[in-house]
């Protein structure tokens, strides 16, 4: 991408990129709730989304610094999606010292593989308690359902489908209607493009800290509670922000608001991954999410029409219309999964 030189070229490839980090989202999510034990699965989500929200600021530190210039002849924003293809690198170095899933292992036959998995799990685990674990429970044996995209469509799982899609479509909203946004939600209060574009960057800090912040309270409470209070925040925080001018309100409130977009990130990541089985769990979160992105594309162009004509507050009343069906889908409908294995949600 950033050896390309016309628009065409550079949204084509852009293009490729956003398929593969997309399969690397949808992978994380299926990997972490399977590899996690069920006590620490909210707290590994959380703090797994801080360290991929720390690029948010340091994105906008970078762009501050690189994109009007030209380091060594090449301009800015090239030095950026070079450093992006760079860390890609490292990802793949990473990947190949994971383990891999031994749910999946069993799922797929390849027991003596699932058991050599679990073995060193179990061995970390008795060397951090000091004493053996207990005997595993004994498990009733099943027959092997034979996994296809068609079942995330029928009973039991199509209420949790129609729930996540919902929730999704409406998340992206206020998840990046308020993101993507920011710079120009702020300068339409504060009418300083430099005041502004420091607000911005402060706001912008909150990213990374939220989700470690939600990591101390990710097993505390119900994850689908978690997402309804981030919900109902992000609504109540997001009209204060529409009827303040002053710097100081609008760092405040929008890192409230980020504060909440976190939450609610970090829990309904968890939480969509805990809802379908293994056979089918990738697939599912995959089509889920897949409408968060869809609306994300629309959502872009709804929130230029409501900025030009009703300004700030035309956008945060439709991010509180949003957070509305969210709490409505996910308080009145989700399921709760506290303290649940995989497998006991699932059934």
């Amino acid at each position: 991408m950033a050896m390309q030189n016309t628009a065409i070229a550079i949204d084509t490839v852009r293009l490729m990129c956003a398929i593969a980090i997309g399969a690397q989202l949808i992978t994380l999510d299926t990997y972490a709730s399977e590899i996690v034990p069920r006590d620490h699965r909210g707290r590994a989500f959380a703090l797994s989304f801080a360290i991929i929200q720390t690029a948010v600021p340091v994105l906008a530190l970078l762009g501050w610094l690189l994109v009007p210039h030209a380091p060594l002849h090449i301009q800015g924003w090239r030095w950026l999606v070079l450093m992006g293809g760079a860390g890609s690198f490292v990802v793949w170095i990473l990947c190949r010292f994971l383990p891999e899933s031994p749910r999946w292992l069993a799922r797929n036959g390849l027991l003596e593989d699932a058991e050599r998995v679990t073995s060193v799990f179990e061995r970390h685990a008795e060397t951090h308690r000091g004493h053996p674990l207990p005997a595993p429970k004994a498990l009733t044996p099943k027959s092997v359902v034979k996994d296809n995209f068609a079942e995330i469509l029928r009973p039991p799982y199509r209420s949790r489908t129609i729930i996540l899609t919902v929730f999704h479509f409406f998340q992206a909203i206020a998840f990046y209607g308020f993101g993507n946004w920011l710079p120009a939600l702020v300068n339409a209060q504060n009418h300083n493009a430099l005041r502004s574009a420091q607000v911005s960057f402060l706001i912008t800090l909150a990213f990374p800290i939220g989700p470690l912040l939600w990591s101390t309270i990710a097993e505390m409470y119900e994850r689908k509670w978690q997402i309804v209070g981030a919900a109902v925040g992000t609504a109540v925080f997001g009209l204060l922000f529409a009827a303040h001018t002053a710097p100081l309100g609008l760092v405040v409130l929008g890192i409230l608001i980020t504060l909440m977009n976190s939450l609610l990130g970090c829990s309904s990541h968890a939480y969509q991954a805990e809802l379908f089985p293994t056979r089918i769990r990738a697939r599912a979160v995959g089509f889920v999410y897949s409408w968060g992105r869809l609306s994300t594309a629309f959502t872009s162009l709804v929130i230029g029409f409501l900025f030009q004509r009703f300004g700030t507050a035309g956008v945060f009343g439709l991010i509180a219309f949003a957070m509305f069906v969210v709490v409505v889908a996910v308080g009145v409908f989700g399921p709760h999964t506290r303290g649940l294995t995989l497998e006991q949600i699932s059934d």
